[in-house]
């Protein structure tokens, strides 16, 4: 998974980000609100790890942000010192999916991550974005009812895309999906993105896979009206 760590205190950040690579994940960090309410509207994560007490905007009100004016539905998991009934509840009602009080086990943390990913991957098993319709689980994707046939790879990065249809999905955050921390030298993206273009347009009259210069690429959508 790629999580987000949104938390102040660098050693209790660092503490949970070393664990979680250790077992396998790919972790970024934000230091207080404002970074982290930007990183999680501009990248793509599998699941957030937010404290509450945070400089610039706090927990609660980055939740809240996030779940109304972002429509982001990424799970988070709110981690706090803060134990009361109130606390909790709160919690949840900004918008949280799972609340651990400080202090807590990591392997309890890895657990609740991924059992939030898991539910997540399920609601989010059947994905539909204009012609195109996918079947996670089955890795199945059709557009007008006809099948694609993607590779492993192409199908990860159509995937990312449908999340986050219309919106923009960087280069960088396709890279780090694919090969975290070491990417091929040559350009492989690249390469890929063109696979996936044979497949999802070229046997069709309109193209729905859109190059956004110097940042990266999205699923066109003809009723946004910066296409016309």
């Amino acid at each position: 998974m790629r999580i987000l760590i949104i938390e102040d205190n660098a050693d209790v950040a660092e503490h949970i980000g070393d664990f979680l690579e250790l077992e396998g994940h790919s972790i970024d960090f934000a230091p207080d609100g404002v970074v982290g309410l930007h990183f999680a509207v501009t990248q793509s994560y599998d699941a957030i790890v937010l404290d509450l007490m945070l400089p610039g905007i706090d927990g609660l009100s980055l939740c809240r942000r996030l779940r109304l004016e972002s429509d982001s539905t990424t799970p988070i998991l709110m981690l706090t010192a803060l134990q009361s009934l109130d606390d909790k509840l709160a919690g949840f009602e900004s918008g949280a999916d799972d609340y651990l009080t400080k202090p807590f086990a990591l392997k309890e943390l890895a657990a609740r991550l991924r059992a939030l990913h898991t539910r997540s991957v399920q609601r989010g098993r059947n994905l539909r974005f204009g012609e195109v319709e996918m079947d996670v689980k089955r890795m199945l994707v059709r557009r007008e009812g006809r099948r694609l046939h993607l590779g492993q790879i192409t199908f990860r990065i159509l995937e990312r895309l449908l999340r986050a249809a219309p919106g923009v999905v960087s280069r960088a955050d396709l890279e780090q999906m694919l090969w975290g921390e070491d990417p091929p030298l040559s350009d492989s993206l690249r390469t890929h993105i063109y696979g996936l273009r044979q497949a999802l347009d070229r046997p069709f009259d309109r193209a729905l896979l859109e190059t956004v210069h110097g940042i990266g690429y999205r699923l066109r959508d003809d009723d946004d009206p910066t296409n016309d």
